[in-house]
């Protein structure tokens, strides 16, 4: 038994010594990146019919899609406790942003959502969107875990701060999509189900005053037309009923690519980006919705197994956390576009056109890739 455990070491050494694949070198995930290129190539089928065909937008948005995965890239190569010892900086330097947003930003469409810097124009509400669940894993990974109540109060306050600058400028769906993420962590950390259900009776309790007196006119009518679309079918109600008979007149086949009619024939709003769902659905039909769904539910897993396979708590929450927010986005885009969620402006990942949306979901994945490729390299020179 003696000399199998030393044969066992003898054979363990060896493969340390063994050069590492390029992809291990570069700290990159294979199965992640080859089921990111299935999405991103489905995209461009799409985009190029809701483009209307225009090849300028089918060259950006590959030049976007390059950019994306060179961030993703680029920000696996630093090491998870980078990011741990990062994350309060970086929390407070998104802050700075808001406030400066609030008094210096761009107003466009009625909105204070910009920051100019002279060389390009940024969104800094965009940034939590990957700070959030990164400050949240490090302040929780800090303590016990389950976290104690006074470090779930602790966490939504800092989940709040940032929330409550976003809404004023007014930006309810990136608000919202930013207190997603971090609840996820509070609740991936082991937050108690009865102060989960606490928090859902108080959120309920604070509806009235919401709708009040923090919802605008304009978000109010997307929560009516929620309700009853065909009340002004040809005002507020006309995007969404727009898309759900697109939706639901390709069939099991779809009515083929580049034949949609509600897309071809611009009834649909929107359809290269928050409405890019109902142009795949109307001309690829369910066949093409379940081939998307297969290659987002293999993502998903290839991130699940990461989480569970990560060595430290703070590991273990942030990617479960990344995990799950980009799970949550698929399920906003597709209820707001299917007209069961109010419409907030959220693309679908890694299929809508668009550069900053990517470019914030390819440092999530960078980050996950991180998590798993280091540790690896750490097992291969024990």
């Amino acid at each position: 038994m003696l000399l199998t455990d030393e044969k066992t070491r003898q054979d363990l050494n060896e493969l340390g010594r063994q050069p590492a694949s390029i992809f291990m070198r570069w700290h990159i995930d294979l199965p992640l990146v080859l089921g990111l290129m299935m999405t991103l190539f489905l995209s461009l089928i799409v985009l190029y019919s809701a483009s209307g065909q225009h090849p300028e937008m089918l060259v950006r948005q590959i030049m976007r899609t390059g950019a994306a995965f060179f961030v993703m890239i680029a920000v696996a190569q630093l090491p998870p406790r980078f990011y741990g010892k990062a994350a309060v900086y970086l929390y407070i330097a998104g802050l700075v942003m808001l406030v400066m947003v609030e008094l210096f930003g761009d107003i466009s469409k009625g909105a204070q959502r910009w920051l100019d810097l002279g060389f390009m124009r940024i969104q800094p509400s965009e940034i939590f969107k990957v700070v959030m669940p990164l400050v949240i894993s490090a302040f929780l990974a800090r303590g016990s875990l389950p976290p104690r109540f006074i470090s779930v109060v602790a966490a939504f306050i800092i989940i709040l701060v940032p929330m409550g600058l976003v809404l004023i400028q007014p930006d309810l769906g990136t608000a919202g999509l930013i207190g997603i993420s971090g609840f996820i962590a509070i609740f991936i950390a082991g937050m108690s189900l009865w102060w989960l259900a606490a928090g859902g009776l108080a959120a309920a309790a604070a509806i009235p005053v919401m709708w009040n007196y923090v919802l605008h006119d304009y978000q109010k009518q997307r929560v009516l037309t929620l309700i009853d679309p065909e009340s002004d079918p040809l005002g507020a109600g006309y995007h969404i009923i727009q898309s759900k008979i697109a939706i639901g007149s390709g069939g099991l086949f779809g009515k083929g690519w580049l034949q949609g009619s509600q897309s071809q024939l611009d009834f649909l709003p929107e359809p290269h980006t928050d409405f890019i769902f109902a142009v795949l659905a109307e001309e690829l039909g369910l066949i093409g919705f379940i081939i998307l769904m297969v290659i987002y539910g293999y993502i998903i897993l290839r991130c699940v197994i990461i989480s569970f396979q990560a060595h430290t708590p703070f590991e273990k929450i942030l990617s479960a956390s990344y995990t799950f927010t980009f799970a949550c986005y698929i399920f906003i885009n597709i209820g707001m576009v299917s007209g069961i969620l109010p419409v907030v402006g959220v693309p679908l990942p890694m299929i809508s056109y668009g550069g900053t949306s990517m470019i914030t979901l390819a440092v999530g994945f960078g980050i996950i890739m991180s998590i798993h490729t280091h540790k690896r390299t750490l097992t291969f020179r024990q």
